[in-house]
């Protein structure tokens, strides 16, 4: 199951779109702001880097807020990914803030990120 095969359940019932269409429009999204390896970088230059190598590491998962998101993505990052997705701001935020960290988790099961794709 890929990254966006997982966050595509539990955005199912943040937004009113047609449950197939989301890992698309989340992979546009994030594409958009650098992808997962662009966005974890954003992060971790961030000063959460704390936060992601937990994400990726085997071990327990450290929270992220959405206000640290939104100061380490920058506020254009997190627009385009709400705009993507057709959802405020705000609950983009909350949304990244509740599952990114399983959502990494969940895509480096070997406590390595897998490489870029093209």
């Amino acid at each position: 199951m890929s990254l966006f095969d997982s966050i595509k359940g539990a955005v199912s019932g943040l937004i009113a779109q047609e449950a197939e269409n989301i890992p698309g429009l989340l992979s546009n999204a994030l594409t958009q702001a650098g992808g997962l390896q662009g966005i974890l970088a954003k992060l971790q230059a961030g000063g959460l880097g704390d936060q992601v190598n937990s994400w990726v590491g085997t071990g327990a998962n450290l929270p992220i807020s959405p206000e640290q998101i939104q100061a380490a993505l920058g506020d254009q990052h997190v627009q385009q990914i709400a705009a993507a997705l057709g959802i405020p701001t705000d609950q983009i935020l909350a949304f990244l803030s509740q599952h990114l960290p399983a959502a990494v988790d969940h895509a480096t099961p070997n406590g390595t990120l897998p490489p870029a794709t093209a």
